[in-house]
């Protein structure tokens, strides 16, 4: 017969049994986690290693000398405002388009509607779509078809190209619509994380739908709006595809000055660096020193908007 004591020393020990299964999905997804993190400081120390040596206040500041794949004269400064410039732009353009978009698909549109199942499939789909693709669109579409159009409805009797060729503005719409997925998904979430009891309260006191929407909700979800604008920074900062029919060029003797002007771009000359230098070897410490600059532009642009967010917040939390 078994005693108490020894059946209560058996369950304790079945408790204690080492889990192996958990140990081993702990490791795996602590390795993969360190692995990622690992790959990424070896990008980074490769490309502060190489591009830091050759880095300095004149190539940042001066524009492109008598030879663009040579680090001693040549300077980026045309790349960097290009760069600068076609981002806010952008964002300008994506988050009033996407922000609207999620407030119709949260607050106003029916779950089961056809029309709202059309908009979240053509969302869904967009944001799958290759970024070659989305400058094909802009060609055809912004440049063609809406800057055409613009430059016959403004010199109808003069055949003048002003708006019907690449340009800043049409570069930064295309990196818009690539972007707006991003936008949208994250304005819902935000929207959705706002508590409905705020909503009916603001109902009850008399308020109507639009102005609870405008006065109660969209000032709460104003931080993830913001995380929105950050994750669509970083995939524009970079992006080369859509802007190599709309309005990147590959040499300009001056600035950009207007919206229908084209411009250079840091990740368009990088792409240059490494396809048409006659000596690769000659221009690879360029080519690291640019990639250098890029990242260091792409980073200062999400903090910027990150210390942006974290003022909203605060101010929010002193509100409430």
């Amino acid at each position: 017969m078994t005693s108490p004591h020894s059946s209560d020393s058996r369950a304790r020990f079945r408790a204690a049994r080492f889990d192996w299964a958990s140990f081993a999905g702990e490791a795996t997804t602590a390795l993969a986690a360190l692995l990622i993190i690992a790959i990424l400081l070896i990008i980074l120390g490769d490309i502060i290693l190489h591009g830091l040596p050759n880095l300095s206040w004149r190539f940042v500041s001066t524009g492109t000398g008598s030879d663009m794949f040579d680090v001693r004269q040549t300077g980026i400064l045309p790349m960097v405002l290009g760069t600068t410039a076609r981002v806010i732009i952008m964002t300008i353009l994506v988050l009033p388009a996407g922000v609207a978009t999620a407030i119709y698909l949260t607050e106003y549109a029916r779950l089961n509607s056809p029309f709202t199942r059309v908009i979240r499939g053509a969302v869904n789909n967009l944001a799958g779509v290759p970024s070659i693709v989305f400058g094909l669109f802009g060609a055809g579409f912004f440049v063609r078809f809406v800057g055409r159009g613009l430059d016959a409805a403004l010199s109808p009797h003069q055949a003048l190209t002003v708006w019907g060729q690449p340009a800043l503005l049409w570069a930064s719409a295309t990196l818009a619509v690539m972007t707006l997925p991003v936008v949208i998904v994250t304005t819902e979430e935000s929207l959705r994380a706002i508590p409905q009891g705020l909503r009916e309260a603001s109902l009850a006191l008399g308020a109507s739908k639009l102005e609870t929407v405008f006065k109660i909700v969209l000032p709460q979800a104003v931080p993830g709006i913001l995380t929105g604008a950050i994750l669509a920074v970083s995939r524009a900062a970079g992006e080369v595809a859509p802007i190599l029919f709309t309005g990147a060029a590959y040499y300009m003797a001056d600035l950009p000055h207007s919206l229908h002007d084209q411009f250079m771009d840091l990740g368009y000359h990088v792409f240059i660096l490494s396809t048409q230098a006659p000596n690769i070897d000659q221009t690879r410490p360029l080519l690291y020193t640019t990639v250098l600059v890029l990242l260091v532009l792409t980073f200062a642009l999400n903090i910027v908007a990150i210390f942006v967010r974290a003022a909203v917040r605060r101010r929010l939390r002193l509100l409430q």
